[in-house]
């Protein structure tokens, strides 16, 4: 089956992924309605598996609401929590419910999130998981026997940090990746384009794989210094988190950067993924300032 997205990535459309995190309890409702924000703005929606190691409702149950609602979801899925036994279960199950996206993660450490004391699994990680998925998409468990009710067809994404301080960590891990069968790549946040340029360049080349950079919603300088002191990884330079601080309102500047952010990742790589938690709702007002026009089929 050839989803939206991934025609979308054969035709070297520019490509528009976004992100939804599914709700902390059983109602989906509030999901459900900044996901409908997104159609037909996107190509695809992302449902993070417990981002932060926080507890929140399963990526797979979550994409398959809002796969039930034309929203064509993202499905993560993280190493942190499931043993080989439950990775290949929920692959097979997401399969049988009709979705074919998945970004393949190691996952955020326990110790990060709401249950610090839970204990975490980590059998697999990011590249031996997309490994595990090309082997159930030609017909073989991770054993390597034969799957007699059928092959999957999932088509598997994975993670990339252009920003990591390792210039040789950040390559390696990319080809080895490549290797293990990603398709696509979703950045994390990205400011530093020029880095950003330089990846494109000397490490993406290597590959047809669609780079999507990662655009982060800042809604004030106040947030953008908590990112900075409290997400690994991340950095919000000073002349950002001083327009943020500086402006009339501070909501309405982080959603003009997010679209300059855009139109220059528009010029070197082959797609954004959008950020705007908690602000969904936001995102097509960040794509119509980027002048990012609706997707139609």
């Amino acid at each position: 089956m050839t989803t939206r997205f991934r025609r979308a990535v054969q035709d070297q459309e520019f490509l528009i992924t976004a992100e939804i995190t599914p709700p902390k309890g059983g109602n989906p409702s509030h999901m459900l309605e900044m996901a409908l924000w997104l159609k037909n703005r996107v190509h695809a929606v992302n449902i993070t598996d417990g981002s932060r190691a926080v507890v929140r409702m399963s990526s797979l149950a979550a994409s398959v609401i809002l796969s039930q609602h034309d929203i064509e979801p993202v499905y993560q899925v993280a190493c942190r929590d499931r043993n080989v036994i439950g990775l290949q279960a929920d692959l097979m199950g997401a399969h049988a419910l009709g979705l074919r996206n998945v970004l393949a993660l190691t996952g955020d450490p326990v110790k990060a999130g709401d249950h610090p004391d839970a204990r975490p699994v980590f059998e697999l990680e990011s590249v031996r998981l997309l490994k595990l998925i090309d082997k159930l998409n030609n017909g073989t468990d991770f054993n390597g026997k034969s799957l007699p009710d059928g092959a999957l067809d999932l088509f598997a994404g994975a993670a990339v940090d252009v920003q990591l301080k390792s210039w040789s960590g950040l390559q390696r891990r990319f080809e080895r990746k490549i290797e293990a069968g990603a398709q696509f790549f979703q950045s994390q946040l990205v400011t530093d384009f020029d880095r950003l340029h330089k990846f494109m360049d000397q490490v993406a080349s290597i590959s047809d794989k669609p780079i999507l950079a990662g655009i982060f919603l800042l809604k004030s300088a106040k947030n953008a210094m908590f990112l900075n002191k409290n997400v690994p990884g991340v950095y919000i330079p000073d002349s950002i988190v001083q327009r943020l601080a500086e402006a009339p309102d501070p909501l309405q500047e982080g959603i003009q950067i997010a679209a300059e952010q855009i139109q220059i990742a528009r010029q070197l790589c082959q797609g954004v993924h959008i950020m705007a938690i908690k602000r969904e709702d936001l995102v097509p007002k960040i794509l119509d300032a980027a002048g990012i026009a609706p997707i139609h089929d």
